[in-house]
Parts: C-alpha cells; structure tokens; sequence
C-alpha cells in the first residue's frame, strides 16, 4: 500500500516556490518583450546600423543561461552592487528573454508585405501611423505563437536559478526530497506543478491567438 511523508506544510512549501517561478517568469517576460519589441523592430527597419546590437544580442542568446547567472551573481558581490539574487534571477532572465524575443518581433515585422506599407504611405500616413496601424498588427499576429513559446522556456529555464540560491518550486522539491527522501514522488508533483502552469499559460495564450487571428 502506498505511503508518503508528504505533509500539508510541504504541498503549501510548493505552491509558495512555484509562485516564486511564476514571478520569475511574469518579470522576466515583461522586460524581454518590452525590449525585444523595441530591438525587433529596430533590427528590421535598420539591418546594416544595428549590427553591433545584433551581436551583443547574440552573446546572450548563445552563453548558457547558467553561465549568465553565476557570472552577474558573482559581479554584484565585486561591484558592491546592493541586489537580491531574486533580482539577478528575473534580470538575467529578462535581457535572455529580450534578446530571443528581438528575432521572433524582427520576423513578424519582416513578414510585412513591403507593398502593404507602400500602400498604406500612398494613402498619406505617417511612419508613426504605419507602424501603430499597419505593421505592428500583422507583426503580433505572425510572432505571438513565437512569443508564447518562448514565455514557457523561459518558465523552465527558471529552474536554474536554484544555483544562485533562490528557492523556487525545483529548489523547495529539492529540499523536501532531502527530508522525506522519495524522490520519484516529490519530483512527480513538482513536475505536475509545472504542467498546470504551463496548460493554463498555453490555453489563455490559444485564446488570445484566436481573438488576434479573428480581430
């Protein structure tokens, strides 16, 4: 017959560091599309110039995400930079996020019809105009599937940050694994933890995609 030491307190430890994940994953998000949206459109529209910020785009998109961690964790302590590691979590996370998010807006602005922005000019609207009304719809159409793809990984990379010390759902796991030593089962619900996350990011992402696809 089945049995476990898993007690209430640990499910509600848990839920407290798969919390810890969602905000991890929500800041994270929220400065890579910030700035991805920036860059991706600036590396559309100005290939040749912003090649230096390709490149620095490409160091972080190509340096494993654990390297990324320990380097800033460790360059606050020698800086004297006065940051929680909670923060280095998120903003490594978020200039990641922000440097694949670049390439997913730079192929939804490319996939633009150069004669719909042509024609859109011809009927007398500004750049600005074009951008808002022409370029930035059909771009959010094209790159969203791209995007909520990456805010899942981003969830899952999340993980890493256990390295830095920050107990978020793999690190509390881990710790009640240690105590209760069933591992096949703490780490079952941990992964069950994720799966919901991750259902429940993807069916609002598949609604939202709908309402774009049928605006």
């Amino acid at each position: 017959m089945f049995s476990t030491d898993l007690t209430s307190n640990d499910l509600i430890f848990l839920v407290q560091g798969a919390w810890v994940t969602i905000e991890l994953t929500a800041l994270a998000m929220l400065i890579g599309t910030v700035f991805g949206t920036l860059f991706g459109f600036v590396r559309a529209s100005f290939p040749t110039a912003s090649i230096p910020l390709a490149f620095v785009l490409d160091v972080f998109r190509s340096v494993p995400l654990l390297i990324q961690f320990v380097l800033l964790n460790s360059a606050k302590s020698i800086v004297g930079l006065k940051i929680s590691p909670f923060t280095v979590g998120y903003v490594v996370l978020g200039v990641y996020a922000a440097a694949l998010c670049t390439e997913i807006v730079r192929g939804g602005v490319l996939a633009v019809p150069k004669s719909l922005r042509l024609a859109a000019r011809s009927l007398g609207l500004t750049s600005l105009q074009d951008t808002l009304h022409i370029t930035l719809p059909i771009a959010a159409r094209v790159a969203f599937p791209g995007w909520l793809n990456l805010m899942l990984a981003v969830m899952k990379d999340s993980a890493l940050v256990t390295w830095i010390g920050i107990i978020e759902l793999l690190r509390t796991a881990q710790q009640i694994n240690t105590r209760i030593n069933e591992p096949l089962f703490v780490f079952f619900i941990a992964g069950l933890f994720y799966y919901v996350v991750s259902w429940a990011v993807s069916q609002l992402g598949n609604q939202a995609e709908r309402r774009l696809q049928n605006d």
